[in-house]
């Protein structure tokens, strides 16, 4: 894996649940996990052993080989398209089962060859959305029933609860808080946070009394102050850094609306969490959110000419019910229900 436990960011959070699902399940006796990047000071599930992150390709590879030669493995799960010669390789040398994992923007152009190849050799590949599943498809020769989508889980600590602490210790007031939460990485500016910023100016003329939180660190911090300040709204636009994972569900019930227009996401967990702390969320017609948003159940798929009129109807209309909506994402995405599916898979 890329990272899991101790990792930070949507594809660490979905390898810290798909683990925590093998070792729930009765029929696994020990999962190794063995990542790239990260920390190594989080508790880590029963059954559970994870190695401190190996940067050195080479030095990975080793150490991977030498798992997969002194444990008897059954089963070996690639968590990234990336990884998956290596995976390949050790499910020959092993004799294993191989699963491998898309998450979205890896399959988006058609892979090199020994990639391509290797995921066309595993014996099922796991899907984040429907997205991800049909952009994989069009240059894996792999028989669909073999590409199966499991989307991401919601934790249990990402419920409704308590607005006012986290409003007054931002000094929010009575604004109407708009937020998203992403890595500000510059090689992936498709995220989206600058269609919000653009939309900024109209909602102020509307007469919303707005403020945009962005949370995350990355490179393209500058490029988004840059055009906040071009637009007239850097007052209203305040970039948090960071959010330690444990203040995420309270920064979530801050705010009056999520929003990620991304047009490349593979799913977007942000959405879900957001969701399932009774906030309102907005995402495009693109890629993989409509998933997430369950093609409009629970929140609002629009296209990119209708983003800044969606949300002066969001905020304009009347208010949600935070819990119908926390219950209705967590029935779609909690836990439980991903537990449930992994298994089946695994059994399969």
């Amino acid at each position: 894996m890329t990272d899991a436990f101790g990792g930070y960011g949507g594809i660490a959070r979905y390898n810290q649940e798909f683990v925590s699902a093998l070792a729930a399940s009765p029929d696994v006796s020990e999962v190794h996990v063995l990542p790239r990047i990260g920390r190594t000071d989080e508790t880590l599930p029963g059954k559970v052993r994870q190695v401190p992150p190996v940067p050195s390709r080479v030095l990975y590879a080793a150490a991977a080989l030498r798992i997969a030669v002194t444990r008897r493995i059954d089963l070996i799960f690639c968590g990234h398209l990336y990884h998956s010669p290596l995976a390949l390789l050790l499910a020959r040398l092993t004799r294993a089962r191989l699963v491998c994992q898309t998450h979205g923007v890896e399959v988006i152009e058609r892979p090199p060859p020994h990639q391509r190849l290797s995921m066309e050799r595993a014996d099922m590949v796991l899907c984040v959305s429907r997205d991800t599943r049909a952009k994989m498809l069009r240059w894996a020769d792999i028989r669909p029933e073999r590409a199966v989508v499991l989307s991401n889980t919601v934790g249990d600590a990402f419920t409704p609860g308590d607005r006012a602490a986290m409003r007054g210790a931002l000094g929010l007031g009575e604004r109407k808080v708009l937020l998203s939460v992403s890595r500000l990485d510059g090689r992936q500016q498709h995220k989206g946070q600058d269609r919000v910023i653009r939309a900024l100016p109209g909602l102020v003329a509307a007469g919303l009394d707005a403020v945009y939180l962005i949370a995350g660190e990355g490179d393209d911090r500058p490029r988004l102050e840059a055009l906040a300040a071009d637009c007239a709204v850097a007052d209203r636009v305040r970039f948090l850094g960071r959010v330690p994972q444990k203040d995420l569900p309270g920064l979530y019930r801050a705010a009056d609306l999520f929003l990620l227009p991304s047009t490349g996401e593979g799913f977007g967990i942000v959405f879900i969490e957001a969701m399932a702390c009774g906030t309102p969320s907005i995402g495009l017609d693109q890629g993989g959110a409509s998933d997430a948003l369950a093609d409009g159940a629970l929140g609002a798929v629009v296209c990119e000419a209708d983003l800044e009129s969606e949300i002066r109807r969001v905020l304009d209309g009347p208010a949600l019910d935070r819990e119908t909506l926390g219950a209705a994402t967590r029935e779609r995405f909690g836990r439980g229900r991903f537990q449930g599916r992994v298994a089946q898979l695994l059994r399969a």
